[in-house]
């Protein structure tokens, strides 16, 4: 770790204002937000500033649409995508917007200063233009018949049936997509920035290690074919920043879109006293400058954006990240097989942190794409965060709480596993530094294998019942908490929520990375809660289903009429009949009450938190009414393991209890042998 802190700005791409934040976009905000949190760790200033990319012809066309003013839109977006990264934890120190006071100040004297240097070219040109809407179309707002195929209804600059690009004149039979109307040609004045007057610049800079070598590599071709003028402006009417001097020319979206990341942190540093704006984007500046980037927009970033800021005398990006998209279960995202999932529809369903671990353990500094496999996602967060890592708190907090009043022991028995630890922490530390997220979480588990076995090896729940063998109990718990704790710290950039929940468990600071090296010692923690429940996979079969556009035309259905029932079963029939197939899904287990508490707020609940064998859980059950809380403690009963958790408004029900009567005071659970053990499967 270096004596001195850096000081680092970072930003993602800007998410467009036109719609909702996917799993396909959080593969790029949950890799800068991992890298972020990892410098902070280490001590680093590290500021991380996005923003919503508010302005365009979508935008304004969207509004209209809804009868909405455009500012009302993005204000709804924004809204709503700040939402969405909040839950997934994405840490931003400051998110704006690019409609903003600070973007069009930040770019009118980004365009000032290269129009003074001359950097800036006025010609006239000839668009398509729709007589009905009075607007000059984008190539995207245009359709027709593509002249290479013959395929029909493509887009105005290429076809998606044979890949041929195009100009729109070239379409047959070319239409508007806004009005239908049949595009005529006009002429308009607009303003170009001379992208070739850098072209020595940005050879020296494309190749200086500021991109990934596939990234410099590909960017050889448009150097090979000349870099052409950039046009920067709109013709009204358009949503975004008026040129200056030139009423009805606007800005581009995307001139501004990348200037969005300064206007951010200037918003920040009006609000901060000790930042500095100047100091990061001065052109000589000793702070550093990181942009995390989709491989689809290299060519704005990686020349137009560079560009700019040196013709108008600011500094130029340190490195520009460039990563792949994201497939499911191999294939491209689909609505129609639900794999288009949106952020909000995952978190109906899903922990947050069950993706950013998947995304981390598959993301590299590269730019090839990666594959959700759902079947995998499930199987891997099951085995590695719940069976592994939070497993071995869980199998060593008992015993402390229990026989030793919550206080870990004095010294380490163990203290070489624990260097090594310690040791192995710094390969993984330059991979979180090189982006190679994947080898971090390769080298994490391979601590948490060694973790386990250390604890298989000593069996603490042998010990416990052997007399004259305390210290050696607390020995062993100890050094696994010990253990766990550094693995916590370790993912920590990955799993920020667990984190702050194992903070709270261990009674300790925020772990940063200097602190993991100083075991916990003569230390009291306090009782373990459950970190982190099992993936089932109905779970993702419900958020599949959630997903699809047509669900209610696919899977919605009829309202069946009352039943008609007679007899002593009409006040409370017998449900439908289930295939035996279904009934021997249920997993039943023997579970033991270690705790049972009032909710507050709650007149019939009572939440148990259940000993299934080496696991805990936390349930909630409907029978306050028949028992009392104290009563219930160290009683065995029977579960239903395998339920998906529940979300309810006090809190996850993670399974159910069993338990008859008719209720009231005459309600019973089921009560196992003597016999029984915790975890024993009923048959």
């Amino acid at each position: 770790m270096n004596d001195t802190p850096r000081k680092i700005l970072v930003t993602s791409a800007l998410p467009y204002a036109n719609g909702p934040i996917h799993i396909g976009h959080l593969v790029e905000y949950i890799q800068t937000d991992i890298w972020v949190r990892f410098q902070k760790m280490r001590g680093n200033q590290c500021i991380y500033c996005c923003a919503d990319d508010a302005h365009g012809t979508p935008i304004m066309l969207r509004a209209r649409l809804e009868g909405i003013e455009p500012e009302q839109l993005i204000a709804r977006v924004a809204e709503e995508h700040q939402a969405d990264f909040s839950a997934f934890r994405v840490g931003f120190d400051n998110y704006h917007s690019t409609h903003s006071e600070e973007n069009k100040v930040c770019a009118t004297t980004i365009y000032e200063h290269n129009r003074d240097s001359g950097h800036i070219a006025r010609r006239e040109i000839t668009q398509a233009y729709d007589p009905v809407e009075k607007m000059f179309l984008p190539d995207r707002f245009i359709k027709g018949t593509c002249p290479k195929c013959g395929a029909e209804d493509q887009y105005g600059d290429n076809c998606e049936v044979c890949g041929a690009s195009y100009s729109p004149a070239e379409l047959i039979n070319p239409v508007s997509a806004v009005s239908g109307a049949k595009p005529e040609e006009r002429k308009s004045d607009h303003y170009f920035f001379k992208l070739a007057d850098f072209e020595e610049i940005l050879q020296s800079w494309t190749k200086g290690g500021h991109l990934q070598a596939e990234v410099s590599n590909k960017l050889d071709e448009w150097f090979e074919t000349g870099l052409q003028e950039w046009d920067i402006s709109r013709d009204a009417p358009y949503f975004g920043f008026e040129i200056p001097d030139h009423p009805g020319k606007y800005f581009y979206v995307w001139l501004d879109a990348p200037i969005g990341y300064m206007a951010s942190f200037r918003n920040l540093c009006d609000k901060t006293e000790d930042l500095d704006f100047d100091a990061f984007w001065k052109p000589d500046a000793d702070t550093e400058l990181y942009h995390f980037i989709g491989k689809d927009i290299i060519y704005f970033h990686a020349l137009f954006w560079p560009a700019m800021l040196h013709g108008a005398g600011f500094r130029t990006p340190s490195a520009i990240f460039a990563h792949g998209f994201l497939t499911v279960d191999g294939k491209k995202m689909s609505k129609s097989r639900g794999t288009f999932i949106k952020a909000s529809t995952y978190l109906d369903h899903l922990n947050p942190e069950y993706l950013r671990y998947y995304f981390a353990a598959k993301l590299s500094s590269g730019v090839d794409d990666i594959d959700l496999n759902l079947k995998d996602f499930a199987q891997r967060v099951n085995s590695d965060l719940v069976g592994k890592v939070v497993n071995i708190a869980s199998r060593c907090a008992g015993f402390i709480k229990k026989r030793f009043d919550g206080r870990l022991a004095d010294s380490l028995s163990e203290q070489a596993l624990f260097d090594e630890f310690i040791t192995t922490g710094h390969a993984i530390a330059e991979h979180y530094e090189k982006r190679e997220f994947g080898h971090a979480v390769r080298a994490i588990m391979g601590l948490a294998d060694k973790a386990n076995q250390y604890i298989d090896e000593k069996q603490p729940w042998v010990i416990a019942k052997e007399e004259g063998k305390d210290q050696e109990l607390h020995d062993i718990c100890s050094m696994g908490i010990n253990l766990f704790r550094v693995l916590i710290g370790y993912l920590s950039p990955i799993l920020p929520g667990t984190a702050e929940k194992s903070e709270a468990f261990l009674q300790v600071e925020p772990l940063t990375w200097a602190r993991l090296a100083t075991p916990l010692t003569g230390h009291q923690i306090t009782k373990f809660k459950p970190l982190m429940t099992r993936v089932d996979e109905k779970q993702i079969d419900a958020m599949l289903e959630h997903s699809k556009e047509d669900l209610k035309e696919e899977g919605a259905k009829q309202t069946p009429e009352p039943a008609q029932a007679a007899g002593p079963l009409a006040e409370n029939p017998i449900a439908d009949t289930i295939e035996f197939d279904d009934f021997a899904k249920l997993d039943l287990r023997i579970a033991k009450i270690v705790e049972a508490n009032p909710v507050e707020g709650a007149d019939k609940l009572l939440q148990l938190t259940l000993d299934i064998g080496g696991e805990t859980r936390n349930v909630f059950a409907g029978i306050k009414s028949a028992y009392r809380p104290e009563d219930l403690q160290g009683r065995l009963t029977v579960m239903v393991a395998n339920l998906a958790p529940r979300k309810m408004r006090f809190g996850l029900s993670e399974g159910m209890v069993l338990a008859a009567g008719p209720g009231g005071k005459d309600l019973f659970i089921l009560n196992p042998d003597e016999g029984a053990q915790p975890g024993m499967k009923v048959k």
